[in-house]
């Protein structure tokens, strides 16, 4: 059995997170709970902005804090996914994104990965007190889908987002 952790992002993960960003650009897959990893090429800077987005003080007035994760592979230390956790909502995660965004990178994908690292970041939102997470996906990401009600996942509602013109399916996690 594998096994993986859960880490907020440093230094030593720098050359990691620059190779994942390129994966996802090379790939034209959207980068999903990395905070804004598709437009920040420097990944010390990117190690910056996630520190400063878990501070009420710094993060920018249209989001909310978040804490950012990796999920290491412990066997060769390899990134594989990311997740990041709102602490609250604001109007659009209320309607739209949720507690949790999250990716897994493209070469990694179909191993069920996606599903332990989900499983892994519930405590922590236990920890922020929130008991009901919220997680949306598009209508049709089968794996994603998969992943939530692997997890617990109850299914709410599906709902247009009004910026991608998509379907985001919701479901609920009771903690």
């Amino acid at each position: 059995m594998e096994q993986f952790i859960l880490m907020k992002p440093t230094i030593v993960y720098a050359d990691q997170i620059a190779e994942y960003r390129r994966e996802f650009l090379d790939a034209g897959s959207s980068m999903d709970g990395t905070v804004p990893l598709r437009t920040t090429e420097n990944p010390e800077e990117y190690i910056r902005i996630c520190a400063d987005y878990e501070n009420p003080a710094k993060v920018p007035a249209h989001l909310v804090p978040a804490t950012q994760f990796l999920f290491i592979r412990k066997s060769d230390n390899r990134l594989l996914g990311m997740i990041q956790i709102r602490h609250y909502f604001n109007e659009y995660l209320e309607k739209f994104g949720g507690h949790i965004g999250y990716s897994i990178r493209p070469s990694e994908r179909k191993k069920g990965y996606a599903k332990e690292m989900l499983k892994m970041a519930l405590p922590f939102c236990k920890e922020l007190g929130i008991n009901r997470v919220l997680i949306s996906c598009i209508d049709g990401n089968i794996g994603s889908e998969k992943t939530i009600l692997a997890n617990g996942g109850i299914y709410e509602s599906t709902v247009q987002e009004p910026h991608g013109n998509k379907n985001l399916k919701r479901f609920w996690i009771h903690l």
